[in-house]
């Protein structure tokens, strides 16, 4: 028979998955991840409070863990991870062209910043979670939490070009049809 803590865990899946993926940049490490968080909140429930929020304690969970998986790495050397395909259906090709470069840009911009920018940036941006609920989840104090977030957005905008001027493409040459 499910528990409340299982619904609530099943719940929050859809969450769980896109805070992993801009933890990994990968959906297939995502989900291992989510996998793994989900395996240890369950195996430690009796140390979750009731009336307290299951998803800081789910996140906070998921985060050390993509701590220990990094530092892991770091200490086993580096490797290099296959880029996961994504397609776009459209009628027009241009558009279909435009917007994948568009993600892409912004996908590779949004992995490029330190993880704790990022994660930040995806609870706040995408989870729609306020500063003191990614405080909470995170472990740090709110004032540590806008400034992370207003660096990140520094940080895309720089890379992304969007400071005022047009944005131009390096690898596209500038009269191309």
């Amino acid at each position: 028979m499910p528990s409340p803590f299982a619904d609530e865990l099943v719940e929050l899946l859809p969450r769980l998955k896109r805070f992993g993926i801009s933890l990994s940049g990968s959906a297939v490490e995502a989900e291992e991840l989510v996998q793994t968080a989900c395996e240890r909140a369950l195996r430690a429930r009796d140390q979750w409070m009731p009336g307290t929020r299951l998803d800081a304690w789910v996140f906070r969970i998921m985060r050390n863990l993509w701590i220990d998986t990094v530092r892991s790495r770091a200490s086993r050397g580096p490797h290099d991870a296959l880029d996961e395909a994504g397609h776009l259906q459209s009628e027009d090709g241009r558009e279909v062209v435009e917007a994948s470069m568009t993600l892409n840009d912004v996908s590779h911009a949004i992995e490029a910043l330190a993880e704790e920018q990022r994660a930040v940036l995806i609870l706040t941006c995408v989870e729609e979670r306020s500063y003191r609920e990614v405080a909470s989840m995170l472990g740090i104090p709110i004032g540590t939490v806008m400034s992370r977030l207003a660096r990140a957005r520094e940080n895309l905008a720089h890379r992304l070009l969007l400071d005022g001027k047009k944005t131009v493409r390096t690898d596209m040459k500038a009269n191309a049809p």
